[in-house]
């Protein structure tokens, strides 16, 4: 692995892996997270509201500031 040479060269290297990541919760959204949809209970439910305060917070770090 090559150490980055400067904040430029690691903000480049980061940011690649952050779309990677992006992308892949995009893929597994548009999956339903991988549940069938006529079988969702109330833990789905609970999963997606930490993840929803989790994309809030980060929003709030990247963005300013959270909705």
């Amino acid at each position: 692995m090559r150490i980055p040479q400067t904040a430029l060269d690691d903000h480049v290297r980061r940011y690649a892996f952050v779309r990677e990541k992006i992308e892949r919760l995009q893929r597994l959204a548009d999956d339903h997270f991988g549940h069938d949809p006529d079988a969702i209970h109330w833990g789905h439910v609970g999963d997606l509201g930490r993840v929803e305060q989790a994309l809030e917070e980060l929003l709030a770090v990247i963005g300013g500031k959270a909705q």
